[in-house]
């Protein structure tokens, strides 16, 4: 008799599949998110972006950020490939 396949939970990635992006709900002093957003738009980043590089960087001076993390995703229209130039 085999072992049953072990459970995953539901949005657990596997090999080779990539990741969802967690969505979360922050709110902010609307102050700090004109200050963000600024500060976001002088780094040509939206909003969103400027909260993650701001807390991967949090997390890695911390020692925090897990070596799993892969690099903030890219957005935008993708490069191009060889065959299109």
């Amino acid at each position: 008799m085999t072992d049953p396949q072990p459970q995953e939970e539901p949005g657990t990635p596997r090999r080779g599949q990539p990741r969802q992006r967690k969505q979360v709900l922050l709110r902010l002093d609307p102050l700090v998110y004109e200050a963000l957003a600024r500060w976001a738009s002088d780094e040509l980043r939206s909003a969103n972006a400027q909260i993650e590089f701001l807390l991967r960087r949090a997390l890695a001076e911390a020692g925090r950020l897990p070596g799993e993390a892969g690099p903030i995703p890219r957005r935008g229209r993708p490069p191009r490939g060889p065959e299109s130039q």
